[in-house]
């Protein structure tokens, strides 16, 4: 059996991760299943915009559109000028409301933290919607004078000061409910015992609020067989509890063992997602993947750091990982677990990027090209 999967290759870092990972992927695949991927590479970003004069041109839009699943590198986005993100782009586009970042320590990294073996939660971060939605206007410019000029006379809203830039955070039940949703079917199927609504509903109460309520709404009205709270526990069920933003982040470094699956509106997502994968390692060694009703799109989660481009100095851990995630989505378990086993023996063997020197004592620096091929010989 042959599975077509479209790949992008990423700016800065992502030609090196990509000829370091996917020969792990293909071989991890090759020693547990007769199914191969037929890789066809798509254009995006610095590449796509010197080919096309595009950095998202419409037929990878196009194609991905069709697709089921699909892998990336880093894409760079500049800050405060030129296309909002790529990144960003893309998940509106194809519509890949659920950003899925599973967060595990793996053993022989130092870490901030002292017991980071305690952090095994993954986090349902929704997509779309948000602040992220790019409802956005700058500093003096007449669409923000005509937005605050309506939000004082017809709204009577008199805390926008003169000048302002502003931001719309539009956040929909629909959209709450199929992320959430989405997680609570994870967490039913995996057999964990929590799943944790994060929110900053105590300040943003039409927003973040609704978004918890529409959290626990979903949960007692599609999974209530499965299902309870956390004031009125029953034995045997997933647990759904709820907790303030900044309260989780607190929670996550104080008692992480408590928590299980995390569903957060966009922005809480994008921080505790980071925060996590610091406590158990950094975004060296962190798969996700972001994924609509019909598609899975597994990515890099770091940048696309280029002050090391083409230096061979980068760490292809996070979209080896991936392709762990990858092999879990396509039905072979067993080579997603020879994928992990792999990176924890490299860590293990003390031989790791630069990125993971002071985190593994006494290792020997690698570049790229030869920390893929250690992985690929452990698989």
């Amino acid at each position: 059996m042959r599975k077509t999967i479209y790949w992008i290759e990423g700016d800065g870092i992502g030609p090196e991760i990509w000829r370091a990972a996917r020969p792990v992927i293909d071989a991890a695949l090759a020693a547990e299943s007769d199914m191969r991927l037929d890789w066809q590479e798509l254009l995006a970003g610095e590449k796509a915009r010197e080919a096309e004069g595009t950095p998202l041109p419409e037929a990878t839009l196009k194609a991905l559109s069709g697709a089921d699943i699909a892998m990336k590198g880093p894409l760079g986005t500049p800050v405060g000028t030129g296309i909002r993100s790529l990144n960003v782009a893309l998940r509106q586009g194809l519509d890949l409301y659920a950003c899925i970042r599973p967060v595990r320590h793996i053993p022989g990294l130092e870490t901030p933290v002292k017991h980071p073996e305690r952090v095994d939660m993954v986090i349902f971060r929704e997509n779309t919607e948000d602040v992220y939605a790019g409802v956005e206007f700058a500093a003096g410019t007449p669409e923000a004078r005509k937005l605050a000029e309506f939000l004082r006379d017809e709204l009577g809203v008199t805390r926008v000061a003169e000048g302002a830039a502003i931001g719309i955070k539009p956040m929909t039940e629909a959209g709450s409910k199929r992320l959430v949703r989405r997680a609570l079917r994870y967490a039913l199927e995996t057999g964990r015992p929590s799943l944790t609504l994060v929110h900053k509903g105590n300040i943003m109460k039409f927003t973040e609020g609704a978004f918890r309520q529409w959290g626990y709404d979903v949960a007692a009205e599609e999974f209530g067989d499965a299902t309870c709270t956390e004031k009125e526990p029953v034995p045997g069920r997933l647990v759904v509890k709820d907790r303030i933003a900044d309260a989780m982040f607190q929670e996550a470094l104080l008692r992480p063992e408590a928590y299980s699956v995390l569903a957060t509106p966009n922005l809480n997502g994008d921080y505790i997602s980071d925060a996590l994968a610091a406590q158990v390692g950094g975004l060296g060694l962190a798969p996700g993947v972001n994924m609509s009703d019909s598609l899975a799109f597994f990515e890099a989660t770091h940048g696309t750091a280029p002050a090391i481009a083409g230096k061979d100095r980068a760490n292809p851990g996070s979209i080896i990982l991936c392709g762990a995630l990858l092999m879990e989505h396509l039905g072979v378990p067993a080579a997603a677990e020879r994928i992990r086993s792999a990176v924890a023996r490299a860590i293990a063997g003390k031989a790791v990027t630069e990125d993971l020197a002071a985190q593994v004592p006494g290792s020997r620096v690698v570049g790229c090209k030869e920390f893929g091929e250690i992985i690929g010989e452990n698989l």
